[in-house]
């Protein structure tokens, strides 16, 4: 078998191994059904179970409540960023964005084609390396919703608390650290994730919303595009990625079997970040970090090398050790490590052991 490599992409992203060996060993034929999980039927009593469980573990990780719906989608965050507004905008009201980066800024410009749209917070003049202090921003009373991005990836900076919105329902993107630790579910009204970088792999959205939200919304989207459509049809108004949702159950399995939950995947995710940032600090003379220390990402860790030949010195020295997917996005440049939840310590302990070796050199 091919030797697996560390893969730090930022999406798609490394899964469980478990997982991938489960589904390897299902992929041919499912166990007392003989069929392949690639072409059975979404309306098949086994997917209506892997719907279920997915939905019961999605519960049980984050305690979500009772009043919440959990639903099923296509489309990525990309969708969401107009879905969101066209089901919440009507009657002519507004929405709060807070923008701290590459995804937040694109939401803002596509919800604003929908609906009134005002930038509470824009970090761009900051390059996107920092989060809104204390204060610094004033949500509407009357938005009809107030928006954030829980982690930039591109640009290495996360929210580890909820922004301040008072009673403003508060709706999240939550893409690239969903169940990457626990969250207050019951402070959001709507909390979406596309679900290649924890979660599972490309192709599926998970959108999770309360049911006061749902009563709110007006009858102006097309019903493809209407939330209350997923939660009547439970999913099934379409064919859905049977097989991305099938990875989804056996990756929120992983978390609740073999993990343990959503708390000890955050003491996963912690050490390994800090192994990175450690290594970063160390080293000032050739390694400067992209994002401000209070607002450093567990998800992607972002800095940057003197210059272009150093910098290609060292993604060809990771590559050579089998630590690929580094170079950063291009519009930040520099090295992005993404060490999501699948992402093993070993891996981040090699890559660490690297940046400390490359510094000597320089």
């Amino acid at each position: 078998m091919e030797r697996r490599v560390y893969n730090f992409s930022p999406g798609p992203a490394v899964l469980p191994l478990k997982v991938l060996e489960e589904a390897q060993r299902n992929l041919l034929a499912l166990p007392g059904i003989g069929i392949s999980p690639l072409e059975i039927s979404h309306r098949s009593a086994w997917f209506e179970g892997v719907l279920a469980e997915t939905e019961a573990n999605l519960r049980k990780l984050l305690g979500v409540p009772d009043d919440y719906r959990i639903v099923f989608l296509q489309g990525g965050s990309r969708l969401q960023f107009s879905m969101l507004p066209m089901n919440l905008l009507g009657g002519g009201r507004g929405a709060d964005y807070i923008v701290t980066g590459s995804w937040s800024q694109m939401a803002a410009q596509d919800a604003a084609r929908e609906g009134n749209v005002r930038v509470v917070y824009d970090g761009k003049p900051f390059q996107f390396d920092r989060l809104p202090r204390p204060g610094q921003i004033e949500i509407d009373p009357q938005a009809a919703y107030a928006y954030f991005t829980s982690n930039e990836t591109i640009q290495g900076v996360q929210f580890l608390d909820e922004p301040a919105v008072g009673d403003v329902p508060l709706v999240c993107d939550a893409s690239s650290d969903f169940l990457s630790r626990p969250l207050p579910i019951e402070r959001y009204e709507l909390i979406y994730a596309c679900a290649q970088k924890n979660a599972g792999p490309a192709g599926v959205t998970i959108v999770i919303m309360s049911d006061d939200l749902l009563a709110g919304i007006d009858d102006g989207p097309p019903p493809m595009l209407d939330y209350r459509t997923y939660v009547k049809e439970k999913s099934l108004q379409n064919t859905p990625p049977v097989f991305a949702i099938y990875l989804v159950s056996l990756i929120t399995r992983w978390l609740l079997d073999d993990v343990g939950g959503l708390a000890k995947m955050l003491e996963r995710n912690r050490r390994k970040a800090k192994l990175l940032y450690d290594a970063i600090d160390a080293c000032q003379d050739v390694y400067r970090g992209h994002a401000q220390p209070d607002s450093r990402s567990l998800m992607n860790v972002t800095f940057r090398l003197p210059d272009d030949e150093s910098q290609a010195r060292f993604l060809n020295g990771a590559k050579d050790r089998g630590l690929v997917e580094l170079k950063g996005h291009r519009s930040v440049g520099g090295i992005r490590a993404s060490i999501y939840n699948a992402m093993p310590l070993e891996g981040v302990q090699a890559l660490a052991d690297f940046m400390r070796e490359f510094a000597k050199t320089q």
